[in-house]
């Protein structure tokens, strides 16, 4: 058994699709648009490969992904060989347990139980259309962000992706849905900054922008469409289990600063 720094995409990609929605993100960031933000580790067990980590570089604080599978052990024995080396500062995503042996280093400041969706029946995708937004559309995205989402995690460099949608009502972006990451090469998408003004949520818009952002990225060759949403946000769930979405795990989010 070993602790290994992965740079075979092929190799942590067969991991990933073995529980596809759970690893979507792990999935998406192997795209070169990503790549070269990432740091990959696994555990090998008789030379399979069977437990994976990601470190995220891009944003500040980096972000930890550590979403276990099983045996349970093997992925705290992980986590515990790679504490000494990451940052003083992380946000994490990361399976309940596994806190237990964070909480080694780390103060831990819990932003509550999330829940990951994977699209798995394309058939009841809302019809409804939506505009597709790019790098020009940034200054009226970001103010829209601004007024419907206030500290959601937005990199204006992920409109050149081409998959954030909008809707308008009396010309203004009412409502935005796109994606936190997006790669045809590995054919996986995770949706993300959905967000509508609050003066005209309950109107189904949300449901609209992401209908048609699916078919797009259905049209894109995706068969890997999932996204993250708190436990405790039941309309939300409610709309995307109507959209076709089933819950695919659970994890938690946290801060985490060294003690």
């Amino acid at each position: 058994m070993a602790v290994v720094e992965l740079r075979d995409r092929v190799a942590i990609a067969e991991l990933c699709r073995r529980n596809r929605f759970l690893h979507v993100y792990e999935l998406g960031d192997l795209d070169e648009f990503f790549w070269p933000h990432t740091r990959f580790a696994g555990w090998r067990t008789g030379g399979r490969l069977t437990q994976l980590a990601l470190l995220y570089t891009e944003p500040q604080p980096p972000v930890l992904l550590a979403l276990a599978e099983e045996p349970h052990a093997e992925m705290a024995a992980l986590l515990t060989a790679l504490l000494p080396a990451l940052p003083p500062r992380l946000y994490a995503h990361a399976t309940p347990f596994l806190f237990e042996t964070i909480a080694r280093r780390y103060h831990v400041e819990s932003h509550g139980r999330h829940l990951k969706l994977g699209l798995t029946d394309t058939s009841r995708l809302d019809t409804g259309d939506a505009e597709l937004l790019g790098p020009s559309d940034q200054d009226e995205v970001t103010s829209f962000y601004e007024r419907a989402y206030p500290g959601t995690w937005f990199v204006p460099r992920m409109l050149e992706t081409g998959r954030y949608v909008g809707v308008r009502e009396r010309g203004e972006l009412a409502c935005v849905a796109g994606v936190h990451v997006y790669s045809p090469t590995w054919r996986a998408a995770a949706l993300g900054n959905v967000a509508t003004l609050p003066e005209l949520r309950g109107l189904g818009l949300a449901t609209r922008a992401c209908g048609a952002l699916c078919r797009l990225l259905l049209g894109d060759g995706i068969d890997t469409i999932a996204l993250n949403v708190r436990a405790d946000n039941a309309p939300a769930i409610a709309a995307y289990r109507r959209l076709g979405f089933e819950t695919a795990g659970e994890y938690v989010e946290a801060e985490l600063v060294t003690r």
